[in-house]
């Protein structure tokens, strides 16, 4: 698929340095209605910051991204909501459609630090079985 390689090259021409990063709080997301578990990743030097912004601006300068665009099954997630701020976060686990939550309280999330090493561009296809990721391109994060 064009718009794939268009991406591709996109995101991979825009890797930059981001040093280390930590796993902060536990949370839900969206909060009002949680349909995730995720960590929140604390960005020390704000670098992931200006990595998100250079990946959103590659991809829309490429004319394959605006905010809230679906092209087909084509679907870009640049890890901002819908009119919100970039709000880095590792998914730990997505609910099932009704699920209903009854203690919402998370505990605190252990110390952990790591330094990415990698920009990698994934696609997920979702099945009633869970989703599966595929690498389609990946640049280092240069030092």
């Amino acid at each position: 698929m064009a718009e794939i390689e268009s991406i591709a090259a996109a995101v991979t021409g825009c890797a930059l340095p981001v040093g280390e990063l930590s796993v902060s709080a536990p949370l839900w997301l969206p909060p009002r209605r949680p349909r995730a578990l995720a960590v929140e990743i604390h960005d020390h030097e704000g670098a992931l910051t200006a990595l998100h912004e250079a990946v959103v601006g590659a991809l829309a300068r490429a004319g394959v991204w605006e905010p809230g665009r679906t092209a087909g099954a084509l679907r870009v997630h640049t890890g901002r909501a819908r009119g919100g701020r970039f709000r880095p976060h590792i998914t730990m686990a997505r609910l099932r459609v009704g699920c209903a939550l009854g203690e919402r309280r998370l505990t605190a999330t252990p110390a952990l630090s790591f330094t990415p090493e990698a920009l990698v561009l994934y696609r997920s296809r979702l099945s009633p079985a869970g989703a599966s990721y595929e690498a389609l391109a990946s640049s280092p994060l240069a030092w």
